[in-house]
């Protein structure tokens, strides 16, 4: 009998890797070894200094390809003093195994990796199994799974359909999916207006009111009320800094940054033009310059409740006996690039931990996710 692949393992392998966005540290090195030794086809797909890895299993434009996403790259520890552990130690304690990456996401990674291997070993399917890992995805992510879906473009790879293992679960094990995202705009907002003495006011125009008055009606203003499957957009504003430490003085700029997270009734664009029209009223009653630079994350996306999430939701249910949730909350992730190659959806490990200090996962649920994952290559592939 073979012996299968212990993702628990695997994934205290990848934790004592120091993979520091966006450093390698190690990770990928690790997976392309063990995945060509399973008879795997692996390619390295580096771009912009970030470590990516390609792999599949049978061949190239198979009838039927299964994908995999999913990221080695973690955050940093922060004050490693605050930590009990070391964060790239891997210490096994009280059933759970800790580190920085336990659940986000090499856990996950270890997971899908090792019901890869053993379902192609143990049952090789007629089609082609792909994992596409990047190193690039706490950073900016441009030279990530983006690098990845570009080179499959340009060579005639192709996924089928893709599951991205990041955490999806909010307390319990199983339920909930992710079919969506909302998107990801953040504004940085400057005010101009004429410096000068704080007795004499006339003699200036102070952008603080204006960036005030701005600042009300943007964040007072409802974008919506949700839809089917996204809950309502929200704007925050996160800073608002003028940098004066006079008392005396009228400053001659301020500056203040949004991030607004929306569902599929906004895009970046339209958004951007809101805010160019508010600033604009804003303009003209106050007589000041605003200048707004604006940088959006990821476009709200969703796939529709189908074959593909009913598929994962018959596999969590079997091996969890929870009926997941489909849900689009949350922040941004790699799935915001995959939507343009092909349909996919979101399943992983409970979150709560993650970028903590002494994030941590329960090492039975590693190898339950590895279950649930081998479940969907069966259940796809026959």
């Amino acid at each position: 009998m073979p012996q299968t692949t212990d993702p628990a393992d695997l994934t205290a392998r990848l934790i004592r890797c120091a993979s520091v966005t966006p450093e390698e540290g190690g990770a990928l090195v690790l997976l392309q070894g063990m995945l060509e030794q399973a008879g795997f086809d692996c390619t390295r797909v580096d771009r912009g200094g970030i470590a990516n890895l390609f792999a599949r299993w049978g061949t190239k434009g198979a009838a039927k390809s299964f994908g995999f996403n999913g990221h080695t790259d973690v955050v940093p520890v922060g004050n490693i003093a605050d930590w009990s552990v070391d964060p790239f130690g891997a210490e096994e304690k009280d059933g759970q195994l800790y580190g920085r990456g336990a659940c986000d996401m090499k856990s996950g990674v270890a997971a899908f990796v090792a019901a890869a291997i053993d379902f192609v070993r143990d049952t090789p399917p007629e089609g082609a199994v792909i994992l596409a890992i990047t190193g690039d995805e706490e950073g900016d992510g441009v030279d990530g799974t983006a690098a990845l879906l570009d080179w499959m473009d340009e060579t005639g790879e192709r996924m089928d359909l893709c599951l991205v293992g990041e955490p999806t679960c909010p307390e319990r094990f199983g339920e909930m999916i992710k079919i969506g995202r909302r998107g990801s705009l953040n504004a940085f907002v400057t005010v101009t207006g004429t410096q000068g003495h704080a007795a004499y006011p006339h003699r200036a125009n102070n952008p603080i009111p204006a960036l005030a008055r701005l600042v009300d009606r943007l964040s007072s203003h409802a974008l919506d009320t949700g839809t089917d499957h996204f809950d309502a957009s929200t704007l925050a504003v996160v800073t608002m800094d003028t940098g004066n430490p006079a008392t005396n003085v009228i400053p001659r700029q301020t500056r203040a940054t949004l991030n607004i997270r929306f569902n599929d009734l906004h895009t970046g664009r339209s958004l951007e033009e809101w805010l160019w029209a508010e600033a604009k009223w804003v303009t003209e009653e106050f007589g000041v310059e605003i200048g707004i630079e604006v940088k959006v994350s990821g476009e709200a996306f969703l796939t529709p409740p189908g074959p593909l999430s009913a598929m994962v939701a018959r596999a969590v249910e079997t091996e969890t006996g929870i009926t997941p949730a489909l849900s689009t909350t949350g922040g941004t992730s790699d799935a915001r690039y995959v939507k343009n190659h092909c349909p996919v959806v979101e399943f992983g490990l409970v979150g709560q931990t993650m970028h903590q200090v002494d994030e941590r996962v329960k090492i039975d649920q590693i190898h339950r996710l590895k279950s649930v994952y081998t479940r969907i290559l069966k259940d796809y592939f026959t």
